[in-house]
């Protein structure tokens, strides 16, 4: 059964850093496309960035380009998130997430993907 364990949200104030961790045990990070998905208070899921399962096809959502950044250690079986300068719209729960589908595209909408993590809290002071 493949899990997902986040680690690293937390309090930030605005214009700061944080670096989302996701390390995947019983199945295999390269036979996955992967996503970062939050849910800020109030709104739905969202897909924020995400990758293809062979790395070629990358996503970010409008708001988080150029300052977001998903990457992948398969020799560790962790998915990363960096986010940089971070703004107060940005404090939401982060999950990250394996589409077990093996497609071109790195997949956009949250409904694509069937394993999830237990989610980071993410906050952003002003």
């Amino acid at each position: 059964q493949v899990q997902l364990v986040e680690s690293g949200g937390g309090l930030v104030q605005a214009g700061g850093s944080l670096r989302l961790s996701c390390a995947m045990s019983g199945g295999t990070l390269s036979d996955y496309g992967l996503g970062w998905i939050r849910q800020a208070p109030g709104q739905d899921h969202e897909v924020i960035a995400a990758e293809s399962w062979s790395g070629a096809s990358t996503y970010y959502t409008d708001s988080v380009k150029g300052r977001f950044a998903i990457s992948r250690d398969n020799a560790k079986n962790t998915v990363y998130l960096q986010m940089n300068t971070l703004k107060a719209e940005d404090t939401a729960v982060s999950y990250c997430a394996a589409d077990k589908r093996r497609t071109l595209l790195a997949a956009r909408g949250h409904n694509e993907y069937y394993y999830w993590g237990q989610g980071a809290l993410v906050t952003v002071s002003s």
